[in-house]
């Protein structure tokens, strides 16, 4: 996935991990992960980097102004902890740090929650061509590659919460966000690979509240465009409070 952008989504309200959320964003929630801990957008901006990639637009929303300052370097405070001897500490720091600088990464704003397709749409101005597409309330162990007009899926028991996926194959035949009466169990993992023809398509969707981008991929779909399927197994939902404990426990391998 060299010379790709990614967009990172951040901008939500995270309402499902209230309280904590009220002043923490979410996706600044704190995971033991590969001997780290760190903030869950920091882990999926890691991995993406190590994959090659060194454009990023990430989308935020109102208050979420502290991770615009995660994503500052901060180095007199690297100087002050090998002052005080916590030099592991320092060291990691630095190598995020490293990453950030070595990296192109844009900020773009979502004045209000109008939706994951609304979030995606945002980043237009800033995507040249391919894209991918990461919801920073999800890990992988590992990302795959993904191939363009791709994203990911994986199958679980309740699939009425999320983006359901209809499969020939690996081909997408159709998608459908939060039936009451799923066609599969087969779910969106939200990391996808676009091209700019999704903005075309998002633009031309009416909605009331929020925009879906399933309501894109679908639209996209119906005239023709092909959707690859690509299955993984390791996935860790940390969007609900639910969720997290399971995912925490996985991690660190309590279950």
């Amino acid at each position: 996935m060299s010379f790709m952008q990614a967009v990172i989504t951040a901008a939500g309200l995270g309402t499902r991990m209230l309280p904590a959320s009220k002043e923490i964003p979410k996706e600044m929630f704190p995971v033991p992960f590969n001997n780290g801990f760190k903030p869950i957008i920091q882990i999926i901006f890691e991995q993406l980097f190590d994959k090659g990639i060194r454009d990023f637009i990430i989308v935020v929303g109102r208050g979420k102004r502290v991770i615009e300052d995660h994503f500052t370097p901060d180095y007199d405070f690297v100087t002050y902890l090998e002052k005080v001897g916590k030099e592991k500490q320092a060291k990691e720091l630095l190598s995020f740090y490293s990453k950030i600088e070595n990296s192109n990464i844009a900020f773009v704003n979502q004045p209000e929650p109008k939706g994951f397709g609304d979030a995606v749409l945002r980043a237009q101005p800033f995507v040249s061509n391919e894209f991918i597409v990461v919801a920073a309330d999800t890990l992988l162990k590992n990302v795959p590659d993904l191939v363009p007009n791709s994203f990911l899926v994986t199958e679980v028991k309740d699939p009425r919460p999320y983006g359901v996926v209809i499969l020939n194959g690996n081909k997408v035949v159709d998608v459908e966000e939060k039936p009451k009466n799923p066609k599969s169990n087969l779910i969106i993992v939200p990391y996808y690979m676009f091209t700019r023809d999704i903005f075309t398509a998002l633009k031309e969707i009416r909605y009331n509240e929020e925009l879906q981008l399933t309501d894109g991929i679908r639209l996209l779909i119906r005239r023709g465009i092909e959707f690859t399927a690509i299955r993984v197994d390791e996935v860790y939902d940390l969007g609900n409070i639910e969720n997290y404990i399971i995912s925490m426990r996985k991690i660190i391998g309590l279950i």
